[in-house]
């Protein structure tokens, strides 16, 4: 190889590079929500869903928000864009900056990822609505499925 290849390829990113260089740019694109905010924990949450992607996305489910002493039965759905495959999460998490049960109702943008093949899964959902509720989850899938992307998600109190 010449110096001038040397000093070419010098300069260059390997695909290992990039990709994870994507992947970061990706997660700080995804989960702005983690920098610098200012969230108070105020309820927890279980969610289970089945999501099918492949390219686009949609998920069904519902699940229990616990808030100020009380039990909140919920239904959740939403159509959005990113991953792969089907399958079924089970999801937990905590609720933050939520002041009543009616500002839990409502339209929220969901920034996810998550992998599954069989019982093998990990992922992580990060939801916020106009009101200011935030709600971080961590999710356990079954299936066959990549997810990375955003969604928009309704959530609507039984």
């Amino acid at each position: 190889m010449t110096r001038d290849m040397k000093n070419a390829d010098a300069g260059r990113l390997t695909r290992r590079q990039f990709s994870l260089g994507m992947l970061a740019g990706i997660g700080v694109g995804v989960f702005p929500a983690v920098a610098g905010a200012d969230y108070k924990e105020s309820g927890t949450v279980m969610i289970e869903q089945v999501q099918i992607a492949f390219i686009g996305s949609g998920n069904l489910g519902g699940g229990t928000l616990l808030f100020g002493g009380r039990k909140y039965d919920f239904t959740i759905g939403g159509l959005g864009v990113g991953g792969f495959g089907v399958s079924k999460m089970e999801a937990h998490g905590t609720v933050y900056n939520l002041r009543s049960p009616a500002d839990f109702s409502g339209g929220y943008v969901q920034a996810r990822y998550g992998l599954a093949v069989g019982q093998l899964s990990t992922g992580e959902l990060w939801l916020e609505n106009a009101r200011g509720v935030a709600i971080y989850l961590k999710a356990k899938r079954t299936g066959l499925a990549l997810s990375l992307g955003g969604d928009a998600v309704y959530i609507d109190l039984d």
